[in-house]
């Protein structure tokens, strides 16, 4: 009877973890030089995921990179930066709200936004994205935009 109850226990934990990893999903952001919203946009620029889902930035023209927007992640969040015109992979560990941008067209707000779970650190990120948006050249509403759209 032991035997069989640590058996099930054990079968139960490897199933646990076996789904864990089976629905981690992994999303596409395009990195693109115009779309709907204008010139130099990632699609989408909105993303929610779940803690534990990859991202998979994909540049679909040269000069774009994905980084992550020093002091617009989560706290205790790992900064990530890709460089040019190559793919990148980020897995998402921690919840919150994510600012993300193309390093050289920064200026010109070529930035998207990931939530991941619930939006923990948005006032946060709001108040901080204000000053971080004064650098913008062109498409300065872009971010407060997209800001205004995670509940």
């Amino acid at each position: 009877m032991t035997k069989q109850l640590l058996s099930l226990a054990f079968s139960l934990c490897l199933a646990g973890s076996v789904s864990t990893t089976v629905m981690a999903a992994e999303h596409s952001v395009l990195m693109l030089n115009s779309n709907a919203t204008g010139i130099m946009a990632f699609e989408p620029a909105l993303l929610n995921v779940a803690v534990g889902d990859t991202v998979k930035f994909i540049p679909k023209e040269l000069g774009h990179n994905a980084e992550s927007v020093a002091n617009l992640i989560p706290a205790g969040a790992t900064p990530f930066k890709g460089d040019l015109s190559t793919e990148i992979i980020v897995t998402i560990e921690q919840e919150g709200v994510y600012v993300i941008q193309c390093d050289p067209h920064s200026i010109m707000a070529m930035v998207a936004v990931i939530v991941a779970g619930k939006p923990t650190n948005l006032a946060d990120i709001k108040a901080k994205s204000a000053d971080y948006a004064t650098k913008f050249v062109m498409n300065k509403e872009r971010l407060n935009n997209i800001l205004a759209q995670i509940k």
